[in-house]
């Protein structure tokens, strides 16, 4: 067999988190990994990067030196159904399936722990990489815990608009202080989230999800989330979610509820302007698709 001429890697994204913040000063989320994501093929044909998309050239550039590719002979191609800049996970998705295909074509299989090493010297990043759902410190990796599987639940995720700046958003100078003003609420939180996983009762899972996103309100504030929680009690829906360091936010529905595409045209009505995505929550961990 000839070497590997090209790698094709499938990353899941996210609506957001299910938790955000920090406990005693240590910064870490709760996956929200979703069936929407992003497709990158790295190959070894010297079609070269394409513009617009530097963090993957830097990804797929570290982990080439990792397996000892010649930078010169690489190029990637990727496909996307996440938008950027709104806390879909778009970035660390492209990054991850990046980083996961430059090593298979470099003769090298990452773990989800060399991933997301290489990812977070790019930028902060999701813990999409892991399986199941996970507590991962996105800044600094320095603490990961695994959670558990995902349980079936369906979101309805909503972007009323705008974009939000990963990087600069967590070098904000108040970052760490208001941080620590929510921890009371974020180790609330993550109770309810690590109550309901362990038990299986989903509703713990959207009191949780839904306490972290009113802990985040003074640190990026959400003016519609008010009326989300209102429209969510209105279609019996388990909570809401958002992302934290994002525009988007997510109505979390109990598999033998309402499907997100009958809750859709309900607030679509209220809100004609805003985005929306019909998707569901998922375990986490890249697919290599060829």
């Amino acid at each position: 067999m000839g070497e590997l001429l090209a790698a094709t890697v499938w990353a899941p994204g996210t609506c957001g988190e299910l938790v955000e913040g920090t406990i005693d000063g240590n910064p870490f989320l709760v996956t929200c990994p979703i069936d929407l994501g992003s497709t990158v093929q790295v190959n070894r044909r010297g079609t070269g990067f394409p513009q617009g998309y530097p963090k993957t050239a830097q990804g797929i550039l570290l982990a080439a030196e990792k397996t000892g590719l010649p930078a010169e002979e690489l190029g990637f191609e990727r496909e996307s159904l996440l938008p950027p800049g709104k806390g879909m996970g778009s970035s660390t998705a492209d990054l991850a399936a990046a980083i996961c295909a430059t090593g298979l074509l470099g003769g090298h299989t990452f773990s989800p722990e060399e991933i997301a090493r290489l990812a977070l010297q790019v930028e902060p990043s999701d813990g999409i990489m892991f399986s199941g759902l996970v507590l991962f410190d996105h800044r600094e990796g320095r603490w990961l815990e695994e959670l558990g599987e995902a349980p079936e639940i369906n979101i309805l995720v909503v972007d009323p608009g705008g974009e939000v700046d990963t990087v600069t958003f967590n070098r904000a100078a108040d970052l760490d202080l208001i941080n620590r003003k929510k921890e009371p609420q974020v180790r609330k939180a993550l109770e309810y989230i690590r109550t309901g996983l362990a038990t299986g009762d989903l509703a713990q899972i959207g009191r949780g999800a839904t306490e972290s996103a009113l802990a985040n309100q003074e640190l990026l504030p959400k003016p519609d989330l008010p009326q989300m929680i209102k429209w969510a009690q209105d279609v019996k829906a388990l909570g809401v979610n958002v992302a934290h360091s994002g525009t988007v936010m997510g109505l979390l529905l109990p598999p033998d509820g309402y499907h997100p595409e009958e809750v859709r045209p309900f607030i679509r009505k209220r809100r004609p302007d805003w985005q929306f995505y019909c998707t569901r929550l998922i375990g986490g961990g890249l697919k290599v698709l060829s």
